[in-house]
């Protein structure tokens, strides 16, 4: 259960999650979504040396496909062909989200981590280190996947 932020006076403060880093999106048909997103959502889809370095594999296997906002927000399309289908019923919770990321910068990283823990958030996995930058995953009160991470140091 989450704890309140005013009973224990231990929060991040408004800033220090700086911005949305990416959204995370688990599709079942990528060439419908790469056309949905790309050709009628008209997003830019990244190509040859905008896509990430540790992602190329992914989309080169077909695994995974980026595409930024114009607001520069990465939109991660991940491939699940075993995903059910969504509720016939659109105004239902959405099923095919996957997670949430802020980014934070290096420097509170550790901090964030402490919030979490000492406000009882129920913690999914990590800290996790990676050539990508530092993160953790846990749960809002609904269920939903929210990571915080940052760049390397």
């Amino acid at each position: 259960m989450l704890s309140s932020p005013q009973s224990q006076n231990i929060a991040l403060t408004p800033g220090n999650l700086r911005r949305v880093h990416h959204i995370a999106l688990n599709v079942q048909d990528m060439q419908a979504s790469r056309h949905f997103y790309g050709a009628i959502l008209g997003l830019h889809e990244l190509t040859g040396e905008e896509v990430p370095a540790t992602l190329r594999s992914l989309v080169t296997d077909g695994k995974v496909t980026n595409f930024v906002t114009p607001d520069g927000t990465v939109l991660d399309l991940f491939w699940e062909p075993e995903l059910s289908p969504p509720d016939e019923n659109p105004h239902r919770a959405f099923t095919r989200a996957n997670h949430l990321a802020f980014d934070i910068d290096p420097q509170l990283f550790d901090r964030a981590v402490e919030v979490l823990k000492q406000n009882q958030v129920q913690i999914d996995h990590g800290p996790v280190s990676r050539p990508t930058g530092r993160g953790i995953y846990f749960y809002d009160p609904d269920g939903f996947l929210v990571e915080i991470r940052c760049d390397p140091e």
